[in-house]
Formats: C-alpha cells, sequence, structure tokens
C-alpha cells in the first residue's frame, strides 16, 4: 500500500499545494547525537521534497543519543525505529545484523579533536603536543561521552591510549586511570558497566553533545569531540596528529594496536579509522518511506548538507548485505 502510495505521488507530481489532503506518516530516527545538526537539516529538506515529489506530508520523530544506546533501543528495548544512524558503523553487523536488519552503508567519516573555549585554562598554551600534559594539569577539567553508551566516548579513550605509543608517554593513566576506573591491561582497554570518577577533574556524559554547553558556559575546559561538531559549535579546537585521530584510513594499522571492551554489551571493538553507518530495520514502520529517505541522505542532498556541516561523506558510500534495490545506484556494493 505504501508503495503504491509513493509511487502515485511521484507519478502524480503533487506540487504540494493540497498538503491538507496529503497522506500524513511519521518516520521515526534514532541517531548518533553528533548527527544531530546534520539530520535536522536533512530532515526538513526531506520534508519539502516528500510533499512535492512523493505526496505524502512526512514529519519525523528524532532520537538522538550515544550510537550504542540507539542500537540497544531496537535491540534490548524492542522499540521500532525506520532509520538507525550510527557513528560506528561496526556496532550494527554486531548488535543489528542478521536479527534486526539485513544491511547497511557506510556514509560519513570523522576526526577526535579537543575543543575549548577562550576562557579555558591556558587556551593560548595547548597544541597537538602538549594538549596531554594540559589537561593533566592542576585545576583543568575535561570530559568525555560514556563509552559504554557512546562511540565518540569509547573512541576518545582509545585516542588516549593512541597517545602513549605515539608519544610515549603514560597519557592514559595519567588522564584516564588516575581519574576513573577505566582501566588498561597493556594496550586492550577495559570499561566497567558502571563508570566511577575518582576526581572531580573528568566529567563524563551519555553522548557526547551532551558536554558541548558545558564548555560553551566555562564549567568544563575541555572535551573530545568530533570535528565537525566542533566547528558546528563554533568552538576552538586542536587537531591532534594523524596517528591517533583515528581519521587516517592509511594508519588503520596502528590504529588497530588498540582495543576496548565494553561492559554495557560485553563487545570488544578495535581502534578504527571512524566511519559513520546506516540501517533500516527488518520491521521498520514506514519501511518504503524510510528507504526514500535514505536515498536522500546517500544521494547530492545528503552529502551537499553534509558538507555545509564541516563532515565529510563517503564518496560512494559503501553498502553490505541484502541491499535494496532502491539505493544500489548510489553506493558501491560490497560482500
Amino acid at each position: 500500500m505504501a508503495v503504491a502510495v509513493l509511487a502515485a505521488g511521484c507519478i502524480g507530481g503533487s506540487n504540494g499545494s493540497s498538503g491538507s489532503n496529503l497522506e500524513e506518516k511519521t518516520l521515526i530516527v534514532f541517531h548518533a547525537g553528533s548527527l544531530s545538526v546534520p539530520f535536522q537539516q536533512l530532515e526538513k529538506e526531506f520534508s519539502d521534497y516528500a510533499e512535492k515529489n512523493l505526496g505524502v506530508k512526512v514529519t519525523f520523530q528524532d532520537e538522538a543519543s550515544g550510537s550504542v544506546k540507539a542500537v540497544r533501543k531496537v535491540t534490548d528495548l524492542g522499540k521500532k525505529a525506520d532509520i538507525v544512524a550510527v557513528a560506528d558503523y561496526t556496532l550494527i553487523p554486531q548488535l543489528m545484523v542478521p536479527n534486526y536488519t539485513d544491511f547497511y552503508v557506510l556514509f560519513a567519516t570523522n576526526e577526535i579533536v579537543i575543543a575549548f573555549t577562550n576562557e579555558s585554562k591556558y587556551a593560548d598554551e595547548i597544541d597537538s603536543d602538549n594538549w596531554y600534559e594540559i589537561l593533566a594539569r592542576p585545576g583543568v577539567t575535561f570530559g568525555f561521552s560514556d563509552p559504554n553508551q557512546d562511540p565518540c566516548g569509547y573512541r576518545s579513550v582509545m585516542v588516549m591510549k593512541l597517545a602513549d605509543l605515539y608519544y610515549g608517554k603514560p597519557a592514559f593513566e595519567t588522564l584516564v586511570e588516575k581519574n576513573t576506573n577505566i582501566y588498561a591491561n597493556g594496550t586492550h582497554i577495559y570499561v566497567p558497566k558502571e563508570i566511577q570518577l575518582k576526581t572531580n577533574k573528568v566529567v563524563i556524559r551519555p553522548k557526547e553533545t551532551d558536554l558541548t554547553g558545558l564548555v560553551e558556559s566555562g564549567s568544563l575546559d575541555y572535551f573530545f569531540i568530533y570535528k565537525s561538531v566542533a566547528e558546528q559549535h563554533n568552538l576552538r579546537y586542536i587537531t591532534l596528529p594523524d596517528e591517533i585521530n583515528l581519521r587516517d584510513f592509511g594508519r588503520a594499522d596502528f590504529y588497530g594496536q588498540v582495543s576496548i571492551t565494553l561492559g554495557s554489551t560485553g563487545k570488544t571493538i578495535k581502534a578504527k579509522p571512524i566511519v559513520y553507518g546506516v540501517t533500516v530495520p527488518k520491521d521498520a514502520p514506514n519501511r518504503e518511506l524510510a528507504i526514500e529517505f535514505l536515498k536522500f541522505l546517500l544521494g547530492e542532498n545528503g552529502q551537499r548538507v553534509f558538507r555545509e556541516n564541516h563532515q565529510d561523506f563517503l564518496n560512494p558510500p559503501v553498502a553490505f548485505g541484502n541491499v535494496p534495490e532502491e539505493i544500489k545506484a548510489l553506493v558501491k556494493v560490497e560482500g
């Protein structure tokens, strides 16, 4: 029925002038916090597109969270979603395939930076070489998101362990182990199910964007965040060396020396270049419309929106599994 409605909308070429007569549908979107800004823009543009071209009035039930939490809403809590978009694509094959979805698409990249404001302590001293010494100074506070819920959190922790290898200094012990109950055995990190803070130096929040306001208000000096989010919020930031920022596909082997086991899932994740993933669950309430949204995301409109919001888009996106026919022309199908 929904396919017929969409097809009729396309063939009929509704111009949206009689919007009150259009069928109304709601798309449920669970996505990573770091996708909030581009997805808000994308959803607004898709609503306009769908009304004019598909003959459907689309509203969105949009839920931002840490990516692990976004996936677990579907797998553990039994919630229905039309789109699940995560900051670490590997969560989809690890936790959703084959029971909850049978395909996924890799579509965007990012890198970890350290963001701050002019009010942050030692803001004019910090750089790509001394950041771990600045963060360790008395009175300096810093934050990262919850590794058990959010890829930016476990990536931030892995960046600090990679810093050990790159600088030859005990950055992880100084910044993480002394201030939390997260610990490492060699290059393998363990995150307890219940994270405890040993000092007031570190602040941990459920998702990375929860920390943005704390830094903007001056109550937190620094936080580990994706470059795109720092840009979107006009924050100052330092970039980190390619050996540790998880941006460089050519350094995947170096990143892969570090791994992390999460208490929330029991899964072990190896450090790797940052790649975002998206899927439409098998039981999506509005699957056909969700596929139309996915086409919009993966096509020229989505690429433009991500460019405008300072986030790199894979060209072409890469798809795995039982890839829907409707998107095959927009992706490179692997496996």
